[in-house]
């Protein structure tokens, strides 16, 4: 059995008893097309890979048979994908390239006082300690797909070459089988001094962004925050309705009611007149104070005689 529908069966094995087949054919590709993604004439198309297949593991498999340039699996990339990406890619190292001559021409005009004072950098975020994580391999589905780009011709002739007997799958750092599911639920329950760091890191990292922000506020006290679409927001504000950081304000239900304010932030304001400073003024304010106290006591004694005066018993 040489081909089947066209693809040249690559037998492998895991052990003595397991053999797996792996289909092989040369890839075809449009001829006219200006870039190729998968040059015709030098790539290997592979159907039917094992879940648990690597990119290390199938350039091992194949790297008897020649040089391999790269190895790409259907499902993390695709054609026009990838195209794309090349040319923003190439448009992005232009723009930095005339970014970094402008810079430079700056740099050599600029006078050495100035470079010296441009010298100070702005904070650096903080970095965010990462979990220990630990290497695994991705499992896809069963039946994929790869495409293999050696760099010769000749290689994709020799990979072509129906084997005589199984080869052996190649192995490689990531766990595979109930290794690979035992790795992974390790990997997903790190220690707590790890999340600790992580998280502590973390919050560190969001309070500078968060103080960044303040920083860099367009409203201001006293200037309205407008949303979107165009509407002036209503906040709360405080007793006399001022908001800090604009917007318009809405007064409390205390002075909406009575127009009284709150008295309890308030100092009571000294009067600048020491009355009771020097012996003399002690004593005028005593005699004053007993004057005031004789008066009184007259006034009521007044009161009381008058009472009693209107209260006798006339019987005539």
């Amino acid at each position: 059995m040489s081909t089947v529908g066209g693809f040249v069966p690559l037998p492998i094995s895991y052990s003595s008893s397991v053999i797996h087949y792996i289909y092989a054919r040369a890839h075809e590709g449009s001829k006219k097309a200006a870039k190729q993604l998968w040059p015709v004439g030098r790539t290997l198309f592979l159907a039917n890979l094992p879940p648990d297949a690597t990119e290390r593991e199938l350039s091992l498999f194949l790297k008897p048979h020649g040089t391999i340039e790269r190895v790409c699996f259907s499902e993390d990339a695709q054609e026009k994908d990838t195209v794309e990406e090349s040319d923003d890619s190439e448009s992005d190292e232009e723009v930095d390239m005339e970014t970094e001559g402008v810079v430079a021409e700056g740099e050599d005009t600029q006078p050495k006082k100035r470079r010296r004072l441009n010298k100070t950098k702005p904070p650096q975020p903080p970095q965010v300690i990462p979990l220990p994580t630990k290497p695994l391999r991705t499992l896809r589905h069963t039946g994929q797909t790869a495409h293999v780009v050696f760099l010769d011709s000749s290689s994709l002739e020799r990979a072509l070459v129906p084997p005589t007997k199984p080869r052996p799958w190649p192995t490689s750092d990531e766990p595979s089988g109930l290794a690979h599911y035992l790795t992974l639920y390790d990997s997903l329950r790190p220690p707590l001094d790890a999340v600790r760091a992580y998280a502590d890191s973390a919050m560190e990292l969001y309070e500078f962004e968060l103080a960044k922000t303040k920083q860099k506020s367009k409203y201001r006290k006293g200037e309205a925050i407008v949303d979107e679409d165009g509407f002036t927001l209503v906040t709360r504000g405080g007793a006399y309705g001022q908001t800090v950081g604009g917007g318009v304000a809405v007064a409390s239900k205390k002075f909406q009611r009575s127009g009284e304010t709150s008295n309890r932030n308030r100092k009571k304001k000294e009067s600048k007149e020491k009355t009771e400073f020097y012996a003399f003024q002690k004593a005028e304010k005593q005699r004053s104070d007993l004057m005031k106290l004789k008066q009184n006591w007259e006034e009521t004694k007044a009161k009381v005689e008058k009472l009693k005066a209107s209260r006798r018993f006339k019987p005539y």
